[in-house]
């Protein structure tokens, strides 16, 4: 079976899903809200960074699936036919 790149970018795209809305779903919609309190200077300084660094692991965590998700397309058109 060849896993064309229509699949490999679907794949990709169900793993960001995954990422974005999963778990960090709630912290996400928090965080947006800490981010816009403390641009306005209204936010607790804890809250923001918390927030921050919520966002930095789920960013970290997205990446990671997509290479991994790419290092498997590859070594599947690697293969012989």
């Amino acid at each position: 079976m060849a896993v064309t790149f229509v699949a490999a970018n679907a794949a990709y795209q169900a793993a960001s899903r995954m990422g974005a809305g999963g778990a960090a779903g709630p912290a996400n919609a928090l965080g947006q809200a800490a981010a816009g309190q403390g641009a306005a200077g209204q936010g607790d300084i804890v809250q923001v960074v918390n927030s921050v660094t919520a966002a930095e692991l789920t960013l970290e965590t997205v990446v990671a699936i997509r290479d991994r998700v790419i290092s498997a397309y590859q070594d599947i058109m690697k293969m012989p036919i």
